[in-house]
């Protein structure tokens, strides 16, 4: 089963980190350009909750439905329950380093489908392709952050 792991220092308190993670538009946020996320429903990052939306990647429309689970001020898995990839589960986990600044492991295990979306996932979830959308997502988490203090 395929694993990938990412990991950056944000300059904010671990309560910043949560709440910024628990805003229902962290994901448009976290979404690097050209794809365009469609949010359909988003539920407050809580145990349980269902998160319901289509990512845009040229023509493409990857749907997607996430449950969360493992709710803690230390970080939360999302779950797809429907989606382009067999299984995925994406665990984001929040530890602080000092009183400003919090470390955040992102942690993703998954495996592909057969037939078309398995080669569409095979390219999409290649190493190269999340080490440059989690790149951005550091850049992203951190300006926000900062823009937050």
């Amino acid at each position: 089963m395929p694993t990938f792991d990412y990991s950056f220092t944000v300059p904010a308190p671990l309560a910043a980190v949560q709440k910024f993670h628990s805003d229902t538009s962290a994901l448009k946020r976290l979404t690097p350009p050209p794809t365009i996320v469609h949010l359909h429903s988003i539920e407050p990052l809580a145990e349980g909750s269902v998160s319901k939306f289509t990512l845009w990647v040229g023509p493409l429309p990857l749907h997607w439905t996430a449950v969360h689970r493992n709710v803690s001020p230390h970080g939360f898995t999302d779950v797809q329950a429907s989606g382009p990839a067999a299984r995925w589960e994406h665990t984001h986990t929040f530890t602080p380093l000092d009183s400003s600044t919090t470390r955040i492991d992102e942690h993703i295990e998954f495996e592909h489908k057969p037939g078309f979306w398995g080669v569409v996932t095979r390219l999409l979830f290649s190493r190269p392709n999340l080490t440059l959308m989690f790149f951005y997502r550091k850049l992203a988490t951190q300006y926000y952050l900062r823009k937050q203090a």
